[in-house]
């Protein structure tokens, strides 16, 4: 990252797949927008999946973690101002005014250009609402290990008795480590890990048919059931609605 002078630093990482920045916090205002591909951005409160038509305003203090599952240029700007009143994370509309121009602030300026696409900035940062997938993870060895299994494999079907054989524990002690620790019956949560792997698979363009049947639904409809019951909006408009 570099620092313009006007208190906004700027940086840009291109991201492999799998790329993930671990639990982290600015002291400033943080905006970051995936130029292509996919960013996966968790806090707390949820998981957002923003393709290059979407951007996350991060309040300084927010507690985040940064990734993608497949090649990703992020833009990054660290905000040492109030800029906007945001107090929670916002996903912002990446427009065709916006995009170019996060770009271009990215690049190398001399201070009077800079100057003036700064001024823009804050005129073009159009909030949509967007609510993240509520993916609170496990915390006990054994639940922890079927948490991972499963986010390398969202389709793995095996029942908390199966699992139970594989970690050691009955499917009664498993269900009521889940239950404890994230606030959610397993099959919820597994419900939720797979909408938020299928969220990278769309925003990547990956059809809902094959997503589906990527994140282990037997059918587009069973799946689009659920992604509806969850979010509230189907696949479709999730990445489009105004």
């Amino acid at each position: 990252m570099s620092r313009t002078g006007h208190g906004i630093w700027v940086g840009s990482h291109s991201l492999l797949p799998g790329t993930r920045f671990d639990w982290h916090e600015h002291d400033a205002h943080q905006l970051n927008w995936a130029e292509d591909g996919a960013l996966t951005i968790g806090t707390a409160t949820g998981t957002w999946v923003l393709p290059p038509t979407r951007a996350l305003w991060i309040p300084a203090g927010v507690r985040h973690t940064t990734g993608s599952s497949r090649s990703t240029k992020m833009r990054s700007l660290l905000i040492h101002s109030d800029l906007v009143p945001w107090t929670v994370p916002t996903v912002i509309r990446v427009g065709p005014l916006l995009g170019p121009l996060l770009s271009y602030l990215c690049s190398s300026l001399a201070a009077g250009p800079r100057s003036r696409a700064e001024a823009l900035l804050q005129d073009l940062l159009d909030p949509v609402p967007t609510a993240p997938i509520e993916l609170p993870m496990p915390q006990s060895d054994r639940t922890l290990r079927i948490a991972a299994a499963l986010r390398i494999d969202p389709a793995d079907g095996r029942t908390l008795a199966e699992w139970g054989r594989v970690v050691g524990a009955s499917s009664r002690t498993l269900a009521r480590l889940f239950g404890a620790e994230t606030g959610l019956g397993f099959a919820e949560w597994r419900t939720r890990l797979r909408l938020t792997h299928a969220l990278g698979l769309l925003a990547g363009g990956t059809s809902v048919a094959a997503t589906a049947h990527l994140v282990g639904y037997s059918t587009p409809s069973a799946f689009v059931s659920a992604f509806r019951r969850t979010t509230g909006t189907s696949p479709a408009r999730y990445f489009t609605a105004e």
